[in-house]
């Protein structure tokens, strides 16, 4: 098999990983190397920086064998699949050829588990290694840990890479030991602490020396599957707040179930909309930037995101009795917790008011969504709906969100002719 074969098989068994973003890293290029890592806050693949910039990274497995069976995986031992394995010459020269060539700015590299996890995870260190040492290779590189490695290998690997990732994928013990007998949540868990753990030694090391070499400069990420399992979206949401807050994520992934195996142990109901992967994105922001508790997005009572609404607003219906906020007056937090109302726009606020009253169209200028935003606030003690109960807010945000979807398909359908 050559190369290029062997390239369509690893690249496409490595869509399904979502865990995949090139941010937070800066390697500058001495003029004696090759690539150069900007920081940028945004980058999946094909995706977009905050700059207007596209970042895109070569997203590859290294080999889809794997000795692992879990059901949900296209690459389980039990598929009766197309098998291939790069080596670590024929990897280092895809990449550098396609930086070359400015097809990426930086490798994603991920792999089946080949005869066992420490094995793996030298081989893959045996890549990166060689584009650092030997290449002079400054551009991004996000690698993937394999759960069970060593801590030895994987600290070597956080010296070369810019972020590294391990995939809890499944949300509970009880989903894992179903749909993934193999893996061991302590072999999942343990890797991020110590990488934790090392991040926070080396951040001390670097106030002392500075040129001591940084380790995952980038941070780690994880991906939750979302409907392999019963999980719930409570469940989903509390344990995604956990590790934000013990293990210092910087990212957690949220990967909708795609049915690529027929397997009794599967969920046999319709496939999870797409919708409810965005609205876990939507609540998982709410946590991170905007200081809502995942018990305050859902709970034990409403386990369940809903589809039609997003999350803040959802929360802002349950809780009316804290509404309206008088933006004149209320402070950062409160502002935030306003429908409609972002990060930027509530810290405009909070800006221009001191130098002038605000009305509903100095809002509108601000960013602020008053579609939503008006059901909720008061300018100058005066309201923009009156008279409305939940019922009737919900009803008609709903009908102004389904009317958008019509106007989003006529475009659709209007490109397409």
């Amino acid at each position: 098999m050559d190369v290029l074969e062997k390239v369509k098989i690893l690249a496409g068994a490595a869509k399904y990983d979502v865990a995949c973003a090139s941010s937070g890293s800066n390697r500058t290029n001495d003029s004696k190397g090759q690539g150069n890592s900007a920081s940028s806050p945004l980058g999946i693949c094909h995706s977009w920086s905050a700059d207007g910039r596209c970042i895109s990274l070569l997203k590859i497995l290294y080999s889809n064998y794997c000795i692992y069976d879990c059901a949900y995986c296209i690459n389980r031992r039990s598929n009766d699949i197309p098998r291939a394995a790069l080596t670590v010459d024929e990897l280092t020269d895809l990449t550098l050829s396609f930086y070359r060539r400015n097809y990426i700015e930086g490798l994603f590299l991920s792999s089946g588990i080949i005869k066992s996890p420490d094995y793996t995870m030298e081989l893959l260190l045996k890549v990166i290694r060689k584009l650092r040492t030997e290449n002079n290779f400054n551009g991004y590189i996000h690698l993937k840990v394999i759960p069970g490695a060593s801590p030895e290998l994987i600290h070597q690997a956080g010296l070369f890479a810019d972020r590294l990732s391990v995939n809890i994928e499944l949300p509970s013990e009880q989903g894992l030991q179903r749909l993934a007998p193999d893996k061991k949540r302590e072999a999942i868990l343990t890797p991020m602490a110590y990488i934790t753990t090392a991040i926070e030694a080396n951040a001390e090391e670097r106030k002392l020396f500075r040129k001591a070499t940084p380790f995952v400069p980038a941070g780690q990420s994880t991906q939750l599957v979302v409907g392999a399992s019963p999980d719930t979206d409570f469940q989903i949401l509390r344990l995604s707040e956990e590790l934000y807050r013990r293990v210092k994520l910087k990212r957690v992934y949220y990967s909708a179930y795609i049915p690529v195996n027929h397997d009794q142990k599967l969920p046999v109901e319709p496939v999870p909309p797409m919708k409810r992967e965005h609205r876990l994105y939507q609540a998982d922001w709410l946590i991170r930037f905007y200081k809502f508790q995942a018990q305050e997005i859902v709970n034990e009572q409403f386990p369940t995101l809903e589809t039609e609404l997003d999350p803040k607003t959802s929360w802002a219906l349950r809780n009316l009795h804290l509404f309206p906020v008088e933006v004149n007056r209320a402070d950062l937090e409160t502002l935030l917790r306003i429908p409609g109302v972002g990060l930027q726009s509530a810290k405009r606020i909070v800006a221009a008011r001191r130098f002038t009253k605000l009305t509903f169209e100095n809002l509108v200028k601000m960013g602020v969504v008053i579609k939503r935003a008006r059901y909720f606030i008061t300018c100058g003690g005066k309201k923009a709906e009156t008279g409305v109960n939940e019922a009737d807010i919900r009803r008609q945000l709903t009908v102004a969100g389904n009317r958008s979807k019509v106007q989003q398909l006529q475009l659709t359908l209007f490109d397409q002719i």
